[in-house]
């Protein structure tokens, strides 16, 4: 691997400065503490040594809390960054600087991405050395990608071509333990911020959101007045394990198929409601179906009725019109004898016959006298309208009746009490003057003339 190939794969992959920076922000309380236990024992600032320090971050951030440190590493590159920015560090192997310091002379040793590299017995060589020169209370911390997190356990884990293998989390806690330390806690790191809240968890987060890294946190056994200022930062939670993220991504699904359960149960409910009301509304149009069956039949029972009832009357049209024609021919044969020449010679024996007759009548009811009577004052009134209607016969008639006051009188009153003259085409006064057949006669006639007029 060439010189300066690890620290610009580092400048790529593992970020910037200033993010990193930030990153480890969450052992500040823990450096604050031991820098404070440090000033206690009053034997100047604590001491610390930085397995494989990179481009020096860490050393900038112990400076920070007050603590001196000192970093070891390989890579020349990465020890050119750090001298940059005047750290104190050194090309060494981190084993054989450890072996080199005396037995509890140091506060921290801690390796960050270091552990991952190595094969694990030289890691255990690591733990064992550190072991021996820390102080009492003393922390070491190791920090590596976390193997919980899928898409980094199996892919991008293997992104660093110098690495080895992951590091399990148990593993590394079980590792410390067994080196001697007095307790230790494991911090989960660098996971999305939204996955502390409630919101809706899929797949790929349970994939890819568990924490990428963690670090292993051991202390030496110590009195409890060196230990109780880290009891708080030991019994805290840090991060999101694979585990928490799965039982809440299960949780969801069992929310998501029990809301799921519900609104198929509400569906159900709806459905056997439709099926009742399709069952009623069937009910309903059977029964309707019925009575308009029962209806049909009836009112074809009665159709039938009807056209048995209708059936006499079937030639009625035809025997009307052979009626009117009957009485068209009749008006006619009525006509034409009217017009006949033998109707009018033997209008005079007509005219005797009716004459016979009304004076057999009068004879028989002794009506002769008024008979007489009235005829001659028909004669007497025809004579008075006939004069009038000429103006030389009026003026001579008023001369002479002038000279007869008595005669003025009476033809004064007659006229008064005269009827109104008889129009020519109007019937006689009376039937009594003809028979009923010619009475009869008469009528069609005139219904006859008053036809062809209009």
């Amino acid at each position: 691997m060439s010189a300066d190939f690890y620290r610009a794969f580092e400048d790529r992959y593992r970020g910037a400065r200033d993010e990193i920076g930030r990153r480890l922000a969450v052992y500040r309380p823990f450096l604050l503490a031991l820098a404070a236990q440090a000033g206690r024992a009053g034997a100047g600032p604590a001491r610390a040594l930085d397995l494989g320090c990179g481009r020096g971050e860490w050393l900038e951030l112990l400076a920070e809390c007050g603590i001196a440190g000192r970093g070891v590493d390989l890579d020349e590159g990465m020890l050119r960054a750090c001298r940059e920015r005047h750290l104190d560090v050194e090309h060494a192997d981190a084993l054989a600087s450890l072996r080199a310091l005396p037995d509890a002379s140091l506060a921290l040793v801690s390796a960050f991405h270091l552990v991952e590299h190595l094969p694990f017995d030289l890691v255990q060589d690591i733990i064992a050395e550190a072991h021996r020169v820390l102080q009492p209370g003393g922390l070491l911390i190791f920090e590596t990608p976390n193997p919980e997190n899928l898409t980094v356990g199996a892919s991008s884990f293997y992104l660093d071509p110098s690495h080895e293998r992951p590091l399990p989390p148990a593993l590394l806690a079980f590792a410390v333990e067994f080196g001697g330390f007095g307790r230790q806690c494991v911090l989960r790191l660098q996971e999305m911020p939204q996955l502390h809240g409630d919101g809706a968890v899929g797949l790929l987060t349970v994939l890819e959101g568990v924490s990428p890294d963690y670090a292993v946190v051991a202390q030496q056994g110590a009195d409890a007045a060196l230990t109780a200022p880290f009891d708080a930062l030991f019994a805290a939670d840090y991060g999101i394990t694979l585990a928490a993220l799965a039982q809440r991504y299960e949780a969801q699904l069992q929310r998501r198929d029990s809301d799921l359960h519900h609104a198929l149960q509400d569906q159900a409910e709806q459905l056997h409601g439709l099926h009742t009301a399709h069952a009623t509304v069937q009910d309903d149009l059977r029964g309707q179906h019925s009575f308009n069956h029962a209806l049909e039949a009836r009112l074809t029972d009665g159709l039938a009725a009807l056209a048995e009832r209708l059936r006499p009357l079937d030639g009625l049209p035809d025997r009307l019109a052979h009626v009117e024609a009957r009485n068209a021919q009749l008006e006619q044969r009525i006509v034409d004898m009217l017009a006949s020449t033998s109707w009018r010679v033997t209008a005079p024996l007509r005219w005797l016959s009716a004459t016979a007759q009304r004076g057999a009548g009068a004879l028989r009811q002794r009506r002769v006298g008024s008979g007489l009577r009235r005829r001659a004052s028909g004669a007497v009134l025809g004579l008075m309208r006939l004069v009038l209607r000429r103006p030389r016969l009026k003026r001579a008639a008023r001369a002479v009746v002038a000279r007869l006051p008595l005669l003025q009188a009476r033809l004064y009153r007659m006229l008064q009490h005269a009827p109104a003259e008889v129009p020519v085409d109007a019937p006689p006064a009376s039937a009594e003057h003809l028979s009923p057949r010619a009475l009869h006669a008469y009528q069609q006639l005139q219904r006859a003339l008053r036809t062809r007029k209009h």
